[in-house]
């Protein structure tokens, strides 16, 4: 079967799919340079749409009623958020994306997020990390709204040079680069160890939440996205925002409420709930208290034997 082994690589339909996500990426990275933060990173879960979608034809997974539900409230989300989407200011050299990023509220911004990553990392990880979900999907988030920021100066700088007015003579364009590198490894380290730890039903929903809020408020305070907006725009995009944040939520609780009905039976309870998975989300401990339940059944069959 190649289980551990490499024979997925001798899969045309595997590559397909590496194929088709690293194009994905690089539309994403172009969508940066064309379009707001606050626009482009909560669309991303209509990627989540679609993954379930096809499960649901290709892999024949059941999309339950609650997935139904949690894609019909992404999509409308994700309508508001386009319809009230700001209107970016146009940047005409990377520098002036420099000027924004060394301004001090996104330089008040950054001193928090590097406090915390350093205090989560060298404090709270190695104390609770495998136990508490928040703490690595917490340093994904928070590095990646740096990651996004940076993205963003460096697709624009690409495409100002491709436009023909050359970026890659600035330090700063090269710097921007290299905030990019480290955000992401560490992003990714720490994201991996968050999947590996915990269920991914529980993972997923919490760094989605996290992850676009503190990258649209890094976008608000470095871009000025909202500058120029009425109120009424902004609380329509909250709104439409909350609606992909709840729609999302919902589908991955009705992934963990299929896959908790394949393995224990029909009417049997859910899995563990995303509130228990906050704190005691480490999958050995789920898995040591389900093989310590008991049936009915075997409680009597050890009532009868004699001492």
């Amino acid at each position: 079967m190649g289980y551990g082994g490499y024979a997925y690589l001798l899969e045309p339909l595997w590559w397909l799919g590496m194929v088709t996500m690293i194009v994905g990426e690089v539309a994403n990275f172009v969508a940066y340079a064309f379009a707001p933060a606050i626009l482009v990173t909560p669309l991303g879960a209509l990627s989540i749409i679609v993954s379930a979608i096809l499960a649901h034809f290709m892999l024949k997974e059941k999309l339950h009623q609650l997935g139904v539900l949690g894609c019909i409230m992404c999509i409308s989300g994700s309508v508001i958020i386009v319809i009230h989407a700001p209107q970016e200011s146009p940047i005409t050299s990377v520098q002036e994306i420099w000027a924004m990023a060394t301004q001090p509220a996104f330089l008040l911004y950054l001193g928090s997020v590097i406090v915390l990553v350093v205090l989560l990392i060298l404090y709270f990880a190695p104390r609770c990390g495998h136990t508490n979900v928040l703490v690595f999907t917490g340093i994904c988030s928070l590095m990646g709204s740096l990651s996004v920021m940076s993205v963003k100066a460096l697709g624009t700088a690409l495409k100002l040079t491709f436009e023909g007015k050359n970026q890659l003579v600035y330090l700063e364009t090269w710097f921007f680069m290299f905030i990019v590198a480290t955000c992401v490894i560490i992003q990714m380290n720490y994201l991996n160890k968050a999947l590996d730890t915990f269920n991914t039903a529980v993972v997923s929903p919490i760094y989605y939440v996290m992850f676009t809020s503190l990258t649209i408020i890094a976008s608000v305070i470095m871009f000025k996205d909202w500058d120029g907006q009425n109120t009424g725009s902004i609380i329509s995009e909250l709104c439409g925002f909350i609606a992909v944040l709840c729609g999302t939520i919902l589908l991955n609780s009705a992934k963990d409420f299929d896959r908790g009905s394949s393995f224990r039976g029909e009417h049997a309870p859910l899995s563990p709930t995303l509130s228990t998975g906050l704190f005691s989300g480490n999958r050995e401990t789920l898995k040591h208290d389900e093989e310590n339940e008991l049936l009915p059944d075997d409680i009597c069959l050890r009532k009868q034997e004699p001492y």
